[in-house]
């Protein structure tokens, strides 16, 4: 009995480190970039395997929804990038919120400098990826595929560093990040908008009033904003407007200043329970459905033909073109200041690794090619692989090196 209770004290012990070495992991910054690449590296696999059939028919795989005269019918992909990124869009719309009314986005000064930041590493980028695709109508719809950065996997890599690179540029990448995302946000918006419903859009516009009048009306209750927000969802998918706007209108209509009967924020409280649902599960979940690319000599070979290049150029030289010489401009001009304690090489490692994509580089190229020839899908996620595995190698390596008298 003494044996089996000490057996079975060592297990639960064993149990209790084991927990412990998980959470531990998973309060650290690189956690987050860590999972993705575990995720994308399994989505790999399985496209490359035996298992390509099943990954195939579990991405396929029909889901629908019905009540009365209302049918959502799309395959499980596109329930992922539909709905489970209209939660992360939701969290994205939440900390754009509270970075523009209380951050690092609520003063001139602060903005300035990531602001010029992420101007420059949206436009040239998209400029590097049209002067190879200007001839083909076709590709030159996804423009914007080389203008988004990946903060999880940017701020994960450079959290890898740890004191080899000031604090404030953690800072100055996370701002700078918001203000791309925010970019996005608009880019789709504006140019990935399919035929338009006017009655969908009336009824959705109806349900933003709503929600306006809960935040005027002092509504601290998330539920009844989860409520109304959720059939904006459905209004906004029905409209032609991409769902993952819906996510990002809730966000903004949820208060933040006032409290509720504990004592916090609505929009606070909702930002910490999505936070880690959203980084350790949607984003993972996201890459291993979007990642899967099946790696052969035809595939290798299409990473010369113009889109994967330009996806490529525009990442791994329009990111880091962009951002560096518009922040180098602003600096010298007078307007802005360089992070406190950061020089102009680890801004230029810092630029390199704006140009890791991955996530948002892979959901607006699924809005860009959605409707067309498959062999765009598979070319353009070539294109973002290869252009953010050089950022994040190269990016690294340049902030490493100007890092080490640092350490």
């Amino acid at each position: 009995m003494g044996q089996l209770a000490t057996a079975g004290s060592l297990k639960a012990l064993g149990d209790n480190m084991l927990a412990r070495r998980i959470h531990n992991f998973l309060q650290q910054d690189y956690a987050i970039g860590v999972l993705l690449f575990i995720a994308s590296a399994l989505a790999m696999v399985a496209a490359n395997s035996f298992f390509a059939t099943w990954y195939d028919a579990l991405l396929n795989t029909p889901v629908r929804f019905m009540v009365g005269p209302l049918d959502i019918h799309k395959p499980l992909l596109l329930w992922i990038n539909d709905g489970l990124m209209a939660i992360f869009f939701l969290l994205i719309g939440l900390e754009v919120k509270q970075e523009i009314i209380e951050g690092e986005l609520s003063s001139p000064a602060q903005v300035i400098l990531p602001g010029i930041g992420a101007i420059g590493g949206m436009a040239i980028p998209a400029l590097f990826y049209v002067a190879f695709n200007y001839a083909d109508p076709i590709a030159l719809k996804g423009w914007a595929i080389p203008a988004a950065t990946d903060i999880a996997f940017a701020v994960g890599i450079l959290a890898l560093l740890g004191k080899r690179v000031p604090a404030s540029l953690m800072t100055f990448l996370l701002a700078l990040a918001i203000i791309d995302d925010l970019g996005a946000i608009i880019i789709i918006a504006l140019f990935y908008t399919e035929d338009l419903s006017l009655i969908s859009m009336g009824i959705g516009a109806v349900l933003l009033a709503v929600l306006a009048i809960f935040n005027y009306r002092g509504v601290t209750r998330l539920s009844p904003y989860l409520i109304v927000g959720t059939l904006l969802w459905i209004c906004v998918l029905k409209s032609g407007v991409h769902a993952t706007l819906a996510g990002v209108l809730l966000a903004f209509t949820i208060p933040l200043k006032a409290v509720d009967q504990r004592g916090r924020s609505p929009l606070k409280k909702l930002q910490h329970d999505l936070h880690s649902k959203v980084n350790y599960i949607i984003l993972p979940v996201f890459a291993f459905a979007n990642a899967g690319l099946e790696l052969n000599a035809q595939q290798i070979q299409s990473l010369f033909t113009p889109i994967p290049m330009g996806i490529v150029a525009g990442l791994f030289l329009g990111k880091q073109i962009g951002v560096f010489s518009f922040c180098w401009l602003a600096v010298k001009s007078g307007m802005a200041k360089l992070p406190t304690g950061a020089g102009w090489i680890q801004m230029y490692g810092l630029s390199i690794l704006c140009g890791i994509g991955f996530t948002m580089s892979l959901f607006i190229s699924s809005l860009a090619f959605e409707n067309v020839d498959i062999s765009y899908m598979i070319s353009d996620r070539i294109g973002v692989l290869a252009g953010s595995i050089l950022s994040a190698i190269f990016g690294f390596a340049v902030l490493h090196w100007a890092g080490r008298k640092n350490v």
